[in-house]
């Protein structure tokens, strides 16, 4: 008999891949070059050169077993030691290679975080506006998502609204900082802010609510902002991080769970992803991906196109007079719709082939996201067609 789970799960597809297909689609009928996709959040950059070059000396001068064997359950031990050294220097941390375990990117870290500090029936709070494919990662593992509704302000955490969420089943809450999909940075004071209410609702409910940190755009920073580590505001903190979008590299699906050294269950908790794998079948990256990025492991993209980018359509949208909170990093936007049904707005912009994400899937009503990893020269050549979008049918 069919599992009636995942049978349900066909029918409520991530918009955000049949947007990027129907994209693909319209793009063999008048060429891509005429599709203006703004949907999937895809690298657009070349990987650092240091990647490239390092992947080559070690597939001409390595033997096929040390490129390709097995690795331990626990993950590449240089590529462990490589990750905590750098999140020590960059961070002041301390974390050693046994509070890392490599994961098939950020995505595979914060299904194995939610796993490993929760038990079926618990409660896991996300804060809106949050990643559409959080509602699986916590439903697989039989607990409960909580959404806090969004501060479409400023787009930080609604703290008010955020208290009257915890219970007594509460396991965690996890954030996404620098987010996906408003380009938001959380603030030093919205994180000490946080953590002082995570403090407080375990002393209330006798045991640690874990804080899960979402974090693939930690290195997409623009001018000026801030952007702290998140780890270092809260103990009981697991941090998810991907290289996808830092060294352009998202196929080859890398990434980690960093557990504070401090953590309740520190000691373990590590291993228990081990055997969390065991049950999905994970089984650790890709071996020569681990050693490649262990020897390059601060390198990255020139990822100051993103921020030109941003500039790009941000200044566009004040020319429209479309409020939009302006993005502190990523390569998301997540400007307000011209009107209230953001899908209706959506459908209406593929009429001038343009490919937007209406906010439905990430918690929030009425806004729409643009993902601006795509070239400049598109960028520049898609402002007018936008703006011909919303003066023709709003205005």
């Amino acid at each position: 008999m069919l599992n009636e789970t995942y049978r349900e799960m066909l029918q409520h597809k991530n918009v955000i891949r049949e947007l990027s297909e129907f994209a693909t689609a319209r793009g063999k009928e008048i060429g891509y070059e005429n599709v203006f996709d703004f949907s999937l959040g895809n690298p657009s950059l070349e990987a650092p050169a240091s990647f490239t070059e390092k992947m080559t000396e070690l597939l001409r001068t390595k033997n096929t077993m040390t490129l390709h064997g097995y690795t331990p359950t626990l993950g590449n031990p240089r590529f462990k030691e490589a990750a905590a050294e750098s999140l020590n220097k960059r961070y002041g941390m301390h974390y050693t290679a046994q509070h890392i375990f490599p994961t098939t990117g950020a995505a595979g870290a914060v299904a194995h975080s939610v796993r490993a500090i929760s038990k079926p029936g618990d409660e896991v709070i996300v804060i809106a506006p949050y990643f559409s494919e959080y509602t699986p990662y916590v439903e697989g593992a039989g607990c409960v998502k909580k959404v806090v509704p969004a501060d479409t302000e400023a787009f930080q955490i609604n703290f008010e609204e955020l208290e009257k969420t915890f219970s007594e089943k509460t396991a965690a809450v996890l954030i996404n900082t620098p987010n996906n999909p408003s380009g938001v940075v959380y603030t030093s004071e919205t994180l000490t802010q946080l953590a002082d209410m995570l403090h407080k609702q375990s002393e209330r409910f006798g045991h640690v609510i874990y804080l899960i940190t979402d974090e693939p755009y930690r290195d997409i920073i623009f001018e000026g902002v801030e952007s702290p580590y998140v780890s270092s505001f809260y103990p009981h903190t697991l941090s998810c991080y991907s290289f996808a979008k830092s060294m352009s590299i998202p196929g080859e699906r890398l990434g980690y769970v960093a557990v504070h050294p401090d953590c309740e269950g520190a000691d373990v908790i590590v291993p228990m992803c081990g055997q969390i794998s065991r049950g999905l079948g994970h089984n650790c990256p890709p071996s020569v991906i681990m050693q490649a990025v262990a020897e390059v492991i601060d390198d990255v993209s020139d990822l100051s196109v993103y921020e030109t980018n941003m500039n790009l359509i941000y200044e566009t949208l004040r020319e429209l007079d479309m409020p939009c909170v302006k993005p502190g990093g990523t390569f998301y936007i997540f400007p307000k719709a011209a009107e209230e049904d953001a899908v209706a707005f959506c459908k209406k912009a593929t009429a001038y082939d343009l490919i937007l994400v209406p906010s439905d899937g990430f918690g929030v009503k009425g806004f729409f996201r643009m993902a601006y990893c795509v070239d400049t020269e598109k960028v520049k050549r898609a402002m007018p067609r936008f703006k011909q979008f919303i003066t023709e049918t709003y205005r």
